[in-house]
């Protein structure tokens, strides 16, 4: 089933013995972030800060990780669970019935997908305690890194419309606390909802924003999955939960928001005023730096009688961000092997933050096929920000990040198999020569056919035979080594 709300999921985190509470108090300048940050490269547990400096909320850290919590957080024993069913639902896309037998088979999946549809409601706990003279000092926003610029917001739902569609976009963005009522808007040039700000700028509309903090973790989770630009996040999130969102109409503007948030932010981004925001520490261990972005107002508040404040720090991996990563490769790899089949597996290493490291095993036909898979990649989405791209075998375990190194080491002659082209970048790769703009390089680490200009013949790997293995295995004990 899922989860109702944030405290549905922090009391089972606590029941299984995955979250501590933390009684003494904190401050919400970077004492937080040094306890969280030290338990999450240990890792450690969910971290629940009852006592927070000049707050009234508790503030919930380190929620999503670990591999195994990030699993809890979507209700499945494992996050491959939901890539098998995403397949299911792709077949029926892919075989459409011609039978009326074939189409009665089909309609309780139908049935199903069709239920996760977000329904509307007309009392929320989220609106138990309106505030129309708001202060954002009144939230233990965290303050992160010595030189970060400010308080930051980093687990916020962001709800905007299409102003031409009237489609709704949920992202994650960080917020910057100015002051009591406004905040930066950290939109990614590349982002749905920088897109929507720029449509409204067109056409000299106002912007409303609304900004959810808590809820199903499904939701907050969905507010980060690279989805296809024309799936709603909500009904992605209903489709991870098997249960529809519950939303209500926003106060003080024309959007719905979760009903089962802890906090709502209501209000606007003024279309002419933009602020110098950041810098910030950032997933790839640096700080990101400074730069113009839109203004959010707020409004008003609403928020639950007993509202819990979710947060997440970013820096040197490992962190918590690094599980929200693993969840999106393994529940998106379906949807990648759907356009390449030949894709065996993928990992996204921790090391590459996200968008910096691809790792690609496939099953090899042709001569060049490596360089095909890398050139596919790079013109898909998101993956257009991948710097490096390595492609291997299919027999070769891309999770273990050893093994795919040895091949690299020892099968690629840098001239021959070295794949370097220009293009966009991550806003974040502080090493690009250009803002958003530099060069990226895929490595083909198969092993080489005479058709790619290797006329000698390729080693063998050294592998023991399968009867000496398995005696060994028979004898271990007897060998008294442990």
């Amino acid at each position: 089933m899922a989860y109702k709300d944030l405290h549905e999921f922090i009391e089972r985190l606590e029941a299984t013995g995955e979250l501590k509470r933390i009684k003494t108090e904190v401050d919400w300048e970077l004492e937080i972030t040094e306890i969280t940050d030290r338990v999450s490269k240990a890792d450690g547990p969910a971290l629940l800060f009852e006592k927070v400096k000049g707050s009234d909320m508790p503030v919930l850290m380190n929620a999503y990780g670990s591999e195994k919590r990030m699993a809890m957080s979507l209700q499945v024993e494992r996050l491959d669970d939901i890539a098998r069913e995403i397949m299911d639902i792709m077949e029926i896309a892919d075989n459409v019935p011609h039978s009326i037998l074939d189409k009665v088979k089909l309609l309780p999946k139908l049935a199903q997908l069709s239920s996760f549809m977000p329904r509307m409601v007309k009392n929320a706990p989220c609106q138990e305690v309106i505030d129309m003279s708001p202060s954002l000092f009144k939230l233990p926003v965290l303050k992160c890194w010595p030189e970060d610029a400010g308080r930051f917001i980093t687990l916020p739902q962001v709800y905007t419309r299409d102003p031409k569609t009237g489609k709704r976009n949920v992202g994650m963005y960080r917020l910057q606390v100015f002051d009591e009522r406004t905040t930066g808007m950290h939109w990614h040039l590349h982002h749905d909802g920088a897109e929507n700000y720029r449509k409204s700028r067109e056409l000299g509309r106002t912007m409303e924003v609304a900004v959810a903090l808590g809820g199903d973790p499904a939701i907050a989770y969905s507010a980060t999955a690279p989805l296809p630009k024309d799936i709603d996040e909500l009904i992605f999130a209903g489709f991870l939960r098997k249960k529809p969102v519950e939303l209500i109409k926003c106060k003080t503007v024309d959007l719905e928001v979760p009903a089962d948030a802890e906090i709502v932010l209501e209000g606007y981004v003024d279309l002419d005023e933009r602020r110098i925001e950041g810098p910030f520490g950032d997933h790839t261990g640096y700080y990101s730096l400074a730069g113009e972005y839109p203004v959010f107002h707020v409004n008003c508040i609403t928020h639950r009688k007993n509202a819990i404040y979710p947060s997440t720090i970013v820096g040197k991996p490992p962190q918590e961000d690094c599980y929200l990563a693993l969840a999106t490769e393994r529940i998106f790899l379906p949807l990648l092997k759907f356009q390449l089949p030949e894709i065996v597996d993928m990992h996204l290493p921790m090391e590459g933050v996200f968008h910096n490291c691809v790792l690609l095993s496939i099953k090899k036909s042709f001569p060049g096929h490596a360089r095909k898979i890398m050139s596919s990649l790079w013109g898909m989405g998101q993956m257009m920000f991948a710097k490096f791209i390595v492609v291997v075998d299919e027999n070769v375990n891309v999770q273990n990040v050893s093994e795919v190194m040895w091949k690299v080491f020892n099968n690629v002659d840098p001239r021959r198999d070295t794949m370097i082209i220009d293009g966009p970048l991550d806003v974040l790769d502080h090493s690009a020569p250009l803002p958003l703009y530099g060069s990226k390089m895929g490595f083909d680490a198969t092993k080489k056919w005479p058709a790619e200009g290797h006329d000698r013949e390729w080693p063998k790997d050294i592998e023991m035979t399968a009867d000496i293995i398995e005696l060994v295995n028979s004898k271990w004990s007897e060998y008294g080594i442990e």
